[in-house]
């Protein structure tokens, strides 16, 4: 009776209000299921805008079929076609083409009596095989998808079943919106399900993303609020809830609903409640959860949009050139018509050869004018190439093919090669002219290492752990698969007795206690081996340089005075002293929580890994257990939302009263008698254990030793085997390298994260022993505020206290201005803030990110009054985003300042090598970041974007006047430096302007994007080398590159690594990702995926290079090989009474360049090579011929064009006169023609190519053989195939005729020679820079290396005169020349006595007064760069 009770009342509601449905239920009108040879949209059109779920079950289903029944099931389907629709729609498809669409209509007009020119099977044999070549790969493609997609669809999982009430395996085809679907560990999620249940006893559930975006580090998903504290799984059959969301949508980082049971209560569903599609189950027995979403309307279905397709320049500038062929084509058949007509009406009476009409009349001059002008519209059809288009496209697959082939471009530590998704623009990267680089990740190899850190207004600058970073190397790649571990390096260990256990040294950090070892070997499964769980996947973020961090000594022994005292007993302790240590226990737990790190088990499916409170809970009376329990229940009355599962589910259980005991009482945490015995109690160790500390700071606490707790614990602390061999098997599954390296500088000081769930996290700290925190919220990092933070309930004050970091910049405004207790505090903040900052500018100096820590205390009011609007803000569907916005917003304010971190992120190798490349190619480079001024100036300078004696203009105004004056002062200064300077008008010496760099914030950025004084800003970035912008948003890094490609109509790159980078790829005209430590959503949306910055030099300088000048020429040959011989048709037009006559058989036209000559172009696109690769690599100046489009000019196509002019009629006029008054036919006349014409068109390909090998010269022969076997063959076979002409003999007869080769010889010979001389006269007196460095090729080593030596040496003197070389000493002279030169601008290169003088301080009051920061950036080597260079 339960159920039907349970029924009635959860439509009782409904049937009292008339409706069978709410208001806020919407309905889709499309269908859900899928007919054969449909193909849903991607992007589904919406009836509504939210989405109403209703559970499949029994007693709902006639509600279920009103809503969920109209959504789409989970089959999917990326084919285009099905066996029914293949021919129609792929044909619909391929006459979008507009040359496909022209050559249609040659064929239907050839059908037309009037106007027919050829046989109508033989017009229409160009198109056919055209479109027949591209069907085949379109359907073999699609037949490719057809078979993942079934795959995919028969895939199984277990879906809840109403009539046999349990679960079944079911085909993911099957699965709808409703259905209960239970998963297990390692099983893929067929669609995106809302998470009710889950075996882990937190109600938590790891998913690995890789299959959606690359990435493999673990994430957590939570069971939706109130359902967590269930002791078994949910009960589809009893759920009566309906949940209510946004509608289908893409947003991988966004789902917005709720969940409403039917008494009206309202539980907020947020991503980390879904399970996407594609992900897997990891760590986790078995998940039960309802479907939303299913098929197409996944976000992961809605995120494949498939195959990038952009129109490449190069083919742009093609489409205009076949318009012009086309006008052409259109004005000599407007000369045949007129000269048609011409010629009738000069016969007095009608001539004989005159057909007339069926009726018996005939047509007049003008109207058989009009008629010819469409038969030349036929007979002249080859100037337009068709088969040009289906050329380009198998050049431009062989030219991607090497391209993937290359093995310079692979990576064997991350076993990946370049990527090239979009296969339609490899001729682009020959011609880029600006690039836009990320810095995090694209420049430098984002493995952040923590470097110092500020506590309380003190500086650690970790000497040691500089020390081990300068002597690091990486142990080789197979050591590493066994000897690494997520959560500790083992690299540095000594060698151990098992066998799964290496040695490698390390320098300063040579050994680890075997009791390490232990654990370590226990962690990669003994002797036995590696277990398949525990090997099965590296987690992210976790290579030992990051791993391995040694603490500063003085810090650590600052470490040694944290005691339970220091909370217990405040008073009798020093004030100052125990301030700052609480300061720095402050500091590193917010380092260990403030994070949404994933702690993991190797081993699956997840063992509970917090260490049991029971034994270590010091309950010393019955009063006290009283008392925790009063509190407990005022705190769930006050705070029904945030109540754990647990505390709901398991009140009866004794695992839950300790749990209450331990989130809630932590005053004492260590036993007296272990506080007496351990040395982290007393500020001053006796002998064995300074002896002890000694050794842990060179070696075990170097290598971040989770030690969190006296020795000879015997409760299960970390110092015994079981504590340590828990410890290193924790996994630290980090979204960002950020997060890692913090929680690892942490746990290098004793404060371990040990496990995290939806409610608390645990953390081990030092002698206080685990501290478990309830979690209340986690409000994530954005782009807007800069800042995360967590909201926990401290396990020994009991507070609610919020731990935030972020970007200083952001942090500092935030901080409280004054003290609730008293003046010394304010006064001590003051002093910490003024501290602290000069530390920041300090790391931002050595290219060091840089990071805030703070910290607030709030009252239970404080945080109820807030809560009550943050819970009305996670409940909402429409503008959620905005209001947990202005939400976070209330909560992070009057901040405490507890420090700061310097994080380094190391350039990657080759990177400044691979800019100076790129720079001398002419390339400018913009660096876009979000980081601070300082650190984006440095990885300037280490990367070698901004040299030591450029002349730097910084960019940092609050207001847009201000930016207008700079700009306008600025431009003024560089003018002056392009001008020759007016004291030399006599001399031949020529003072060089100087490289100017520009370094812009993000803040002044926004003022420039405007568009009063964006045409300034492009001019002023113009006159600089480079260009940086820091703290600029993803939408800026957009705006930028939008702006440079649309204003200055320059061809634009785009790289970067991660998710804030997409935006940028996207709007550039060649996106690059960099598959790196951030995922994959940058390489998803790019055109190509390197995996290092450094293999971009190669990509655009050779091959972009090499494919440029390849499609360029391939493209020219076309149009000039169609020109020259349809000009032989139209000579010949001449002689014949424009009658539209051919000397030729049709079938020798059609196949003349759609078989004879077609292979030889297509090989040479694919194979031809200029210049070689090493070259190409020591010289980048050559790139700049493809930024000028020398290859592929209009003058180019034009000269072409008059070349098959001047050829074509040579091949006409020399065979006409030698045969002028012989009784020779009219075929006897072509054969020649055509033959001489194959022999220069062919002989033209061999003078044009720079590259000959056997290939080439195999294609060609193989061409001239199969045209004589087709004339041979056509000619003793074919006697009336073409009626009323018959080409029977001739090819047997000329070619036992002399006269015929002679013909052929001298009309090859003398179309050739002028092309020929041409060529011979521009490589010996003329040489263009790529004929120059051509000839280098052919020198031997010795003789190029000496060549190039050479040439380098003359192009620096050459710079040297025109103004690029020595800017140092151009400055002083210019500076001798005019003082004021230094105003409104600062120099890498001024020293001490300059910056001293009183018109340098005059410029620099000047200068501020107008709203430029003027500083001046050290001249110094940077370090980064020292240790590249090292």
């Amino acid at each position: 009776m339960t159920d039907p009770l349970q029924w009635a009342r959860y439509h009782w509601p409904r049937l009292i209000s008339g409706a069978g449905r709410n208001d806020g239920e919407r309905f889709y009108n499309y269908s859900s299921l899928l007919l054969c040879g449909k193909k849903p949209s991607q992007t589904p059109k919406m009836a509504g805008k939210h989405r109403v779920v209703i559970a499949r079950a029994r007693y709902f289903k006639e509600e279920y079929e009103k809503t969920c029944g109209t959504y789409m099931n989970n089959r999917i389907r990326t084919t285009k076609y099905t066996l029914l629709n293949f021919v129609p729609r792929n044909l619909f498809e391929q006459f979008h083409r507009a040359a496909n669409l022209y050559f249609l209509f040659l064929v239907v007009l050839n059908w037309v009596p009037l106007v027919e020119a050829f046989q109508k099977e033989i017009t229409m044999l160009p198109l056919v095989v055209v479109l027949t070549i591209i069907a085949i790969k379109d359907g073999l493609e699609d037949y490719r998808k057809y078979k993942i997609d079934k795959q995919i669809n028969n895939l199984i999982t277990k879906v809840y079943s109403r009539k046999d009430r349990k679960y079944v395996e079911r085909c993911w085809k099957d699965v709808t919106v409703g259905d209960f679907v239970r998963l297990s560990c390692n099983e893929i999620i067929p669609a995106d399900i809302v998470l009710l249940f889950s075996t882990d006893p937190d109600g938590i559930c790891h998913i690995e993303t890789s299959g959606l975006d690359g990435e493999s580090n673990l994430k957590q998903r939570e069971v939706v609020r109130g359902y967590a504290e269930q002791d078994s799984e949910v009960d589809p059959e009893k759920f009566s809830s309906r949940i209510e969301c946004e509608s289908p949508n893409n947003d991988l980082n966004r789902f917005r609903g709720f969940l409403e049971h039917p008494s009206k209560e309202r539980i907020g569903l947020s991503k980390e409640n879904l399970l996407l599609r594609g992900c897997t189950i990891r760590n986790t027995e078995a998940v039960v959860g309802i479907v939303v979403y299913a098929g197409h309307e996944t976000k992961a279905m809605l995120n494949n949009s498939g195959p990038r397709y952009k129109r490449s320049k190069l083919e742009r500038r093609a489409n205009t050139d076949i318009l012009w062929c086309v006008l052409l084509l259109i004005s000599m058949c407007f000369t045949g018509a007129l000269g048609h007509g011409i010629w009738l009406s000069n016969y007095e009476s009608v001539p004989f050869f005159n057909m007339p009409e069926p009726d018996g009349h005939n047509l007049s001059p003008a109207l058989a004018g009009f008629y010819m002008f469409w038969t030349m519209i036929i007979l002249l059809q080859v100037l337009i190439p068709i088969s040009l288009y289906v050329s380009i496209e198998i050049v431009k697959l062989g030219q991607i093919y090497f391209i993937q082939s290359d093995i310079d471009f692979y990576n064997e530590k991350m076993d990946s090669t370049i990527q090239c998704r979009a296969l339609n623009i490899a001729e682009d990267l020959g011609q880029i002219q600006y690039l836009f680089s990320d810095k995090t990740g694209t420049l430098t190899e984002n493995k952040m290492v923590f470097r110092r850190c500020s506590i309380a207004g003190y500086d650690y600058c970790h000497e040691e752990n500089a020390k081990r970073l300068e002597s690091y190397q990486e142990v080789s790649s197979e050591d590493e698969d066994l000897t690494d571990t997520p959560s500790g390096s083992l690299s540095n260990m000594t060698k151990a007795k098992a066998p799964s256990c290496r040695t490698v040294n390390n320098g300063p950090l040579k050994s680890k206690s075997l009791n390490h070892l232990a654990g370590s070997c226990l962690a990669l499964g003994g002797e036995d081996g590696p277990t398949d769980a525990s090997l099965s996947r590296q987690a992210a973020f976790s290579s030992p340089i990051e791993t391995d961090v040694v603490p500063d000594t003085g810090l650590l022994d600052k470490f040694s005075q944290i005691t339970p005292q220091l909370f217990t007993l405040p008073n009798e302790t020093d004030q100052d002293l125990s301030t700052e240590t609480l300061y720095i226990i402050d500091f590193f737990l917010a380092l260990a929580i403030c994070n949404t790190v994933v702690v993991s088990s190797p081993n699956q499916p997840r063992q509970k890994l917090r260490l049991s409170s029971l034994g270590r809970m010091p309950i010393t009376s019955l009063e006290e257990i009283k008392n925790l329990f009063q509190r407990l229940s005022v705190r769930r009355s006050s705070f029904p939302s945030l109540c754990s599962s647990k505390e709901s589910s398991s009140s009866g259980g004794p695992n839950a009263f300790v749990s209450r005991l331990s989130l809630f009482n932590r005053s004492k945490l260590v036993p007296p008698t272990e506080e007496e015995d351990s040395p982290l109690s007393d500020g001053a160790p006796g002998p064995s254990e300074k002896t002890c500390l000694k050794d842990q700071e060179k070696a075990e606490a170097a290598a971040g030793s989770p030690d969190g707790s006296p020795d000879g614990s015997p409760d299960g602390s970390l110092d015994s085997p079981l504590g340590q061999a828990l410890a290193l098997d924790l996994h630290y599954e980090a979204e960002s390298p950020d997060e890692a390296a913090l929680v690892y500088a942490a746990r290098a000081y004793q404060c371990t994260l040990k496990s995290r769930t939806p409610d608390q996290v645990t953390v081990d700290l030092a002698a206080l022993g685990p501290l478990t925190f309830q979690l209340l919220h986690i409000l994530p990092f954005d782009s807007v505020r800069k800042r995360m933070s967590v909201v926990v309930r401290h396990p020994l004050s009991h507070q609610v206290v919020v731990y935030t970091k972020g970007a200083d910049s952001v942090i500092m405004d935030l901080l409280s201005l004054a003290s609730a207790d008293g003046e010394s505090l304010e006064k001590q903040q003051k002093i910490i803030r003024e501290k602290t900052q000069r530390h920041l500018d300090d790391y931002a100096k050595k290219g060091l990110r840089t990071l805030c820590i703070a910290k607030k205390v709030m009252s239970d009011t404080e945080y109820a009054e807030w809560l009550k609007n943050h819970f009305l803000a996670e409940t909402s569907i429409d503008n959620r985003e905005q209001l947990l916005l202005e939400s976070a917003i209330r909560l992070e304010n009057k901040l405490t300042l507890l420090g700061a971190t310097g994080i380094e992120d190391r350039l990657q190798e080759g990177v400044p090598e691979a800019i100076e490349s790129l720079q001398k190619a002419g390339i400018k480079i913009w660096m876009l970041t979000g980081d601070k001024q300082e650190t984006a100036v440095n990885i300037a300078y280490a990367c070698k974007l901004l040299e030591q004696d450029d002349k730097i203009f910084i960019f940092n105004t609050q207001n847009k006047e201000a930016c207008e004056m700079l700009m306008n002062k600025t431009l003024e200064e560089l003018k002056k430096d392009i001008q020759k300077p007016p004291n030399f008008p006599s001399l031949c010496i020529h003072v060089p302007p100087l490289r100017a760099g520009l370094i812009i914030t993000g803040k002044t950025l926004e003022f420039a994007l405007q568009d009063s004084l964006q045409s300034r800003f492009l001019e002023l970035t113009g006159l600089c080398q480079a260009v940086v912008c820091c703290r600029a948003t993803p939408l800026q890094k957009s705006e930028v590159v939008k702006l440079v490609r649309n204003q200055l109509q320059v061809m634009t790159l785009a790289i970067g690594d991660g998710a804030n980078d997409v935006s940028m790829i996207q709007v550039a005209d060649i996106g690059i990702g960099i598959s790196g430590q951030e995922g994959m959503q940058a390489v998803m949306a790019s055109d190509f995926a390197v995996s290092q910055f450094r293999h971009l030099t190669k990509l655009l300088l050779v091959h972009g290079h090499w494919c440029y000048t390849r499609l360029s020429n391939m493209i020219l040959y076309f149009f000039y090989k169609n020109v020259a011989y349809v000009n032989l048709l139209f000579w010949y037009q001449f002689f014949c009474g424009f009658s539209g006559t051919s000397m030729s058989d049709y079938w020798v036209l059609i196949f003349f360049n759609l078989l004879f000559t077609s292979v030889p172009p297509v090989i040479y696109g694919i194979l031809e090579k200029d210049i070689s690769a090493g070259t190409l690599m020591q010289l980048p100046e050559l790139y700049k011929s493809g930024q000028k489009s020398e290859a592929y000019l209009p003058l180019t196509f034009w000269i072409t064009l008059l070349d098959a002019f001047y050829q074509s009629l040579v091949c006409f006029f020399v065979p006409y006169y030698t045969y002028q008054g012989s009784d020779i036919d009219i075929f006897m006349f072509g054969n020649p023609l055509n033959t001489a014409a194959l022999f220069i068109i062919l002989l033209h390909l061999v003078i044009e190519s720079k590259t000959l090998t056997w290939i080439h010269m195999v294609v060609i022969s193989s061409s001239i053989l199969i045209y004589f076997f087709f004339a041979l063959v056509f000619g003793a076979m074919c006697v009336t195939c073409n009626p009323p002409s018959n080409p029977y003999w001739i090819m047997e007869e000329h070619m036992m005729d002399p006269m015929f080769y002679l013909v052929c010889v001298l009309t090859t010979c003398i179309a050739l020679l002028p092309r020929f001389i041409y060529r011979v006269l521009q490589g010996s007196l003329f040489p263009s820079l790529i004929l120059r460095a051509k000839h280098l090729d052919k020198l031997s080593l010795e003789e190029r290396n000496e060549a190039l030596k050479k040439w380098k040496e003359a192009r620096t003197v050459k710079q040297t005169t025109t103004g690029h070389s020595h800017p140092t000493d151009a400055l002083e002279r210019r500076r001798n020349l005019d003082p004021s030169c230094d105003l409104s601008v600062t120099t890498a290169s001024v020293n001490s006595k300059q910056r001293d003088s009183p018109t340098f301080k005059a410029t620099l009051d000047i200068t501020n007064v107008s709203g430029m920061a003027m500083k001046t950036v050290p001249s110094s080597g940077h370090p980064l760069q020292n240790s590249i260079q090292k």
